[in-house]
C-alpha cells in the first residue's frame, strides 16, 4: 500500500490557491508535488509561489509522471472526464473538483472506469466535512426534529462582473450549464448527505438575462428516497438586495435552518425555543476532505464524497433543469 502521496494538480487555478491547494501539504503523508496548467507563465508562477517543486503545460506528462501516485482535477468540468479517465487508466487515485463532470453520462463512464481499475475515485463536495454541516445531521440522525418532512432550499443573488462578461462558469459547453451547476451542485449533494438519496425530481429553468445563454433562473421539486419532499429555487440574476442563501429543514418536532455559502450559524427551532450553534470552518476549506481522501487511500478508511454519491447529483440537476447537454 501507498505510504505517501505525492499529489499532483492538473488546472492550478483560482480554487487551488487557497481553498484545496495549500491543503495537500497540511495532511500527514501527503506532498503535492507538481502541477499543471497550459500557460508556462501562469504555472510557473503557481510553483514558485507555491513551493511546489515540478510543474508542467502538458497533462498527459504529469500523469504519467513516476513521481506522482495521485491526481486532483481542478479544470473545468468539461474535461473532469478526460483526465480523470486517464489518471485512473494509469493506475492513480483521482480527486475531482465539483460538479463531477459536465454531464451525468460522462459521470457513468468515470464511475465505469473506476470500477474496472480498481482505483479510487473522489469528488470535492467538501461540505459534507464541514462541522455547521456536520452539526445539522446530528440533529437530524438523533431525531431531534423528528421525522423529516421537508426541505426548502433558496440560493439567490446577483450577477457578477465576470458573469457579465460571459465567463466559463455560465458556458454550458464548458461547465455543464450555468451557475446553478456551480453552486446548487453542492447544496444538492448536501442533501444527499444530510438525507440520503433524492430519488426523483422535476423543475424548470429559464434565461432572463442579456449577459449569457445558459440558464440563470431555476425552480424545482424532488423527493428522497426517506420520504421527505423538497422544493428548491435559485436565480443569479436578481437585484442586490435580492440575494438570499438558506436551507431550511422541517421535522415533525422541530426545524433546521442554516446557508450554505454564509457563516451562518446553525439554527434549530423547537417549540420551546431555539438554539444557535456557531461553527468556524478550516483555513483551506478542503481540508478535511482531502485527510478523509488521503487517508481512504493510505489506509483504506471511509470517504464520504465518492463518484457514486456525486454522480447522483448531476443525475438530478440533468432531470431539474429537463435537458441533456
Amino acid at each position: 500500500m501507498t505510504k505517501i502521496i505525492n499529489w499532483g494538480i492538473i488546472g492550478c487555478g483560482d480554487v487551488t490557491e487557497k481553498k484545496s491547494g495549500p491543503a495537500f501539504n497540511k495532511v500527514n503523508n501527503s506532498k503535492l508535488m507538481a502541477v499543471m496548467r497550459r500557460s508556462n507563465h501562469k504555472v510557473k508562477d503557481y510553483a514558485e509561489r507555491h513551493k511546489v517543486p515540478n510543474y508542467y503545460t502538458d497533462a498527459d506528462q504529469l500523469i504519467n509522471s513516476p513521481e506522482i501516485n495521485a491526481i486532483y482535477v481542478a479544470t473545468p468540468p468539461s474535461t473532469h472526464a478526460q483526465y480523470a479517465i486517464a489518471a485512473m487508466r494509469a493506475g492513480k487515485p483521482v480527486y475531482v473538483e465539483k460538479p463531477m463532470a459536465a454531464t451525468y453520462a460522462e459521470c457513468i463512464e468515470m464511475n465505469k472506469v473506476s470500477k474496472e481499475t480498481g482505483v479510487p475515485l473522489f469528488v470535492a463536495y467538501y461540505r459534507r466535512t464541514l462541522p455547521g454541516f456536520l452539526k445539522a445531521k446530528e440533529l437530524i440522525d438523533e431525531k431531534t426534529i423528528g421525522t423529516i418532512l421537508s426541505v426548502n432550499i433558496c440560493l439567490t443573488r446577483p450577477a457578477n462582473d465576470d458573469e457579465k462578461n460571459n465567463a466559463w462558469r455560465v458556458n454550458p459547453s464548458i461547465a455543464g450549464g450555468g451557475i446553478f451547476y456551480d453552486l446548487a451542485s453542492h447544496q444538492l449533494d448536501l442533501m444527499d448527505f444530510l438525507l440520503g438519496p433524492i430519488t426523483e425530481a422535476t423543475g424548470f429553468a429559464s434565461n432572463n438575462n442579456t449577459w449569457y445563454n445558459a440558464e440563470d433562473t431555476v425552480v424545482a421539486c424532488f423527493k428522497f428516497e426517506c420520504g421527505a419532499i423538497g422544493t428548491g429555487m435559485w436565480s443569479f440574476v436578481t437585484h442586490n438586495e435580492g440575494a438570499h442563501d438558506s436551507i431550511e429543514i422541517i421535522g415533525t418536532s422541530g426545524s433546521i435552518k442554516f446557508s450554505c455559502f454564509l457563516l451562518d450559524p446553525v439554527l434549530l427551532i423547537k417549540d420551546s425555543g431555539s438554539t444557535e450553534f456557531p461553527y468556524l470552518n478550516p483555513e483551506n476549506i478542503q481540508y478535511n476532505l482531502i485527510k478523509q481522501v488521503s487517508e481512504n487511500i493510505l489506509e483504506g478508511k471511509k470517504c464520504v464524497s465518492d463518484g457514486i454519491s456525486a454522480a447522483r447529483t448531476n443525475k438530478i440537476m440533468e432531470q431539474i433543469i429537463q435537458t441533456k447537454r
